[in-house]
């Protein structure tokens, strides 16, 4: 893969309308997300727009709810023919299971590829102090991130999602084949906002890394395509 297709930008506004005009701003970028604002907004129509465009789908909808919920949830998202598909690993290893098996049958009985099912282990915005004392978990903040993991992998999922600094763990621990996808990357230039344990593209990338979601610094910059240029550019010349 280039570097530019290991780049997901995520699509965080409102409309199909503002969606459109970002995607016609950024001809560049082949990987988009789309996430619970857009989704909930504009339903399924924008996952039909952006495949129209041979662009690839990252569908971020933190799937979380009793086994047979979630399994019905993934099969009906495995019909739109979208890459990725998000649910949170913390919904255990029988809906994680069931999920990815309804998955599979829905998307075959479709006639479309197989997305892959990846585990939310931890979102970005939690840092360790919140996840001690406001969720009273008593692992240390890598450890529960690892945990997550290899839960989602024994469970039969494709791959999770993760901040950058425990990446590099779940490679080393969870092989090469397994994807990682990780938001709560910045360019030097940008500001954190409010992801709290955040790195680099480069260092992400170099950490283990099968992709980066990079939001604001690039849909929110003054030339979104200027700035994803920069971005692609910086982690090359590196």
């Amino acid at each position: 893969m280039s570097i530019s297709e290991r780049i997901i930008v995520p699509l965080d506004v409102a409309s199909q309308e503002a969606a459109i005009a970002l995607i016609d701003q950024l001809p560049q970028v082949t990987f988009w997300k789309v996430g619970l604002e857009l989704f909930v907004s504009s339903g399924a129509p924008i996952l039909t727009r952006l495949k129209q465009r041979q662009k690839r789908i990252f569908l971020d909808l933190k799937f979380h709810d009793i086994p047979n919920t979630v399994a019905g949830a993934c099969a009906a998202a495995a019909s739109y023919g979208v890459d990725l598909i998000t649910i949170h690993a913390a919904t255990g290893s029988a809906g994680l299971q069931l999920a990815q098996t309804a998955l599979r049958a829905s998307a075959e009985h479709a006639g479309v590829p197989v997305p892959k099912l990846i585990a939310v282990t931890l979102l970005t915005s939690i840092s360790a102090r919140t996840l001690a004392f406001e969720l009273k978990v008593p692992l240390e903040l890598p450890e529960y991130t690892l945990e997550m993991a290899l839960l989602a992998q024994a469970s039969g999922l494709a791959g999770a999602v993760c901040s950058p600094q425990e990446v590099q763990q779940l490679r080393q621990t969870c092989g090469d084949e397994f994807v990682l996808v990780t938001p709560g990357v910045r360019p030097t230039w940008a500001e954190a906002g409010d992801q709290k344990r955040i790195m680099t593209p480069r260092q992400a990338l170099e950490a283990g890394s099968t992709y980066v979601v990079i939001g604001r610094p690039i849909t929110a910059a003054e030339q979104p395509g200027r700035a994803f240029e920069r971005i692609c550019q910086e982690i090359e010349d590196a």
